[in-house]
C-alpha cells in the first residue's frame, strides 16, 4: 500500500498522531477494538467511557495498550460522580487525551493539565467553547448539527468559522464529515483536523454487529431525524419506525418500558441506587433537564445498546449522523484513514493550483 501523505497541523503536534484525524467517543461502540485499530492507523481513537463502569473502563485502556503503542483518547462524562477518579485512571495509566461531551470542571482541567494530559472537550456554541479556553482547554471540537447523537441546530459550516474565530486554542470540526473533501474543508474553514463517529462506526473493525452495518448502509441522505423524544435532548438518530413512533407516543405510554429499561441498565452498570441518583442529579444540574426527561434519559442507553452491541435489527434507536446516507463500503480504520488523507492532499493541490 502507498504510503498516504503528511498534512501536519496542530492537532497532530498536540496529540502526537499522524494525521489530523479522531474517531469520536461513540457509547456501546467506541471500544478498544476499534480504539486500536484508529490508534494503529495513525489517527485519534477515542475509548467512549460513559456506557462503561469504572473496571470496565480501565480494562479497555488496558487492552488498548496491548493492541498498540500509539497515542489515544477517554471520553469522559464530567457531571459523572465518579469523574474524579476516572481522572485519576487517566493519569495512573498514561493516557494522552481527555474529551468530554459537556464542559468540564475547571478543577478537572487543570489536574488532568498538571498530569501531562490533553484536554479537549466538546461543544456545540460559541460561549461554552470560549469558557473552555477560558479555563485552560487544549482544544475544542466543535460539533455541527449534521452530527449524530445530541446535537444541536446550527450546521457545521456555519458554527466551525464561529468558533474558529472566537478562540485561540486549536478547533477540530465534527458533524457532517466521512471523506478527504471534507478534511481538507474544514482546514480551509481554519480547523485542525475532523472527528468522525459515524464513519467510523461503519468500518470492518468496529465491533457492531454486520446486520447492524449492514441496516445503517440502507438510509439515504433523508434517513435521520433528530428528536428530543428519546432522552429529553436534541438526539439525532435513524429514522425508524421505532423512531417515528416515538414522536407521536405519549409519556404515559414510555413510562414502563422506560421503568424496566432503567433496571436493567443498574444491573449492568453495577452502580447502586443510590449512585444512580447521584448521577442522575448531577446531570439534571448540568444539562437542565426536567425529572421527567432524565427518566426518560435512563432508558436510551440500552436502546442503543440492543442494536449497537446485541444485533437486534428490530432496534429502534440507532444514533447516526446525515452523512450514513453518503457511505457505501466498511473499510477498514486503516483503509479509511489512508483514503481520507491522500484525498485531503489531492482536493488541497488542486485547490492551490487555482490561484494564479
Amino acid at each position: 500500500m502507498t504510503t498516504p501523505p503528511t498534512i501536519t497541523t496542530a492537532l497532530t503536534e498536540l496529540t502526537g498522531v499522524d494525521h489530523p484525524i479522531v474517531q469520536t467517543g461513540m457509547g456501546w461502540v467506541a471500544g478498544a477494538r476499534l480504539v486500536s485499530a484508529t490508534a494503529e492507523a495513525g489517527a485519534l481513537g477515542i475509548l467512549a467511557s460513559a456506557t462503561m463502569s469504572y473496571d470496565e473502563l480501565e480494562r479497555a485502556i488496558l487492552e488498548v495498550k496491548e493492541r498498540t503503542d500509539k497515542p489515544f483518547g477517554v471520553n469522559l462524562r464530567s457531571d459523572a460522580a465518579d469523574a474524579p477518579a476516572r481522572v485519576d485512571l487517566l493519569i495512573r495509566h498514561g493516557v494522552k487525551v481527555a474529551s468530554f461531551a459537556l464542559a468540564p470542571k475547571r478543577e478537572l482541567i487543570r489536574t488532568l493539565k498538571d498530569n501531562g494530559i490533553v484536554v479537549v472537550p466538546s461543544i456545540g456554541a460559541v460561549r461554552h467553547a470560549e469558557k473552555v479556553a477560558e479555563w485552560g482547554a487544549d482544544a475544542v471540537m466543535v460539533q455541527g448539527g449534521e452530527g449524530g447523537g445530541h446535537t444541536g441546530s446550527v450546521p457545521t459550516s456555519i458554527l466551525l468559522p464561529s468558533v474558529v474565530a472566537a478562540v485561540d486554542i486549536p478547533v477540530i470540526a465534527a458533524g457532517g464529515f466521512q471523506d478527504g473533501r471534507g478534511l481538507a474543508a474544514a482546514l480551509a474553514y481554519g480547523a485542525v483536523g475532523i472527528g468522525m463517529g459515524t464513519r467510523f462506526l461503519l468500518t470492518s473493525d468496529s465491533a457492531v454487529p454486520d446486520a447492524i452495518k449492514k441496516r445503517y448502509l440502507g438510509f439515504g441522505l433523508d434517513g435521520t431525524v433528530v428528536t428530543t423524544k428519546a432522552d429529553g435532548m436534541p438526539h439525532r438518530l435513524l429514522r425508524t419506525e421505532y423512531v417515528e413512533e416515538l414522536e407521536h407516543q405519549g409519556a404515559l405510554r414510555r413510562l414502563l418500558p422506560t421503568l424496566r429499561r432503567s433496571v436493567r441498565y443498574k444491573e449492568l452498570s453495577g452502580l447502586s441506587w443510590p449512585a444512580l441518583a447521584r448521577d442522575a442529579l448531577s446531570m439534571k444540574k448540568a444539562t437542565g433537564r426536567s425529572w421527567g426527561q432524565m427518566m426518560v434519559a435512563a432508558n436510551t442507553p440500552m436502546l442503543l445498546k440492543a442494536g449497537l452491541v446485541d444485533g437486534d435489527t428490530g432496534a429502534g434507536m440507532l444514533a447516526a449522523g446525515q452523512v450514513v446516507g453518503l457511505i457505501d463500503d466498511l473499510p477498514s480504520c486503516e483503509e479509511l484513514v489512508d483514503r481520507i488523507v491522500a484525498e485531503a492532499a489531492e482536493r488541497i493541490a488542486a485547490t492551490a493550483a487555482t490561484l494564479r
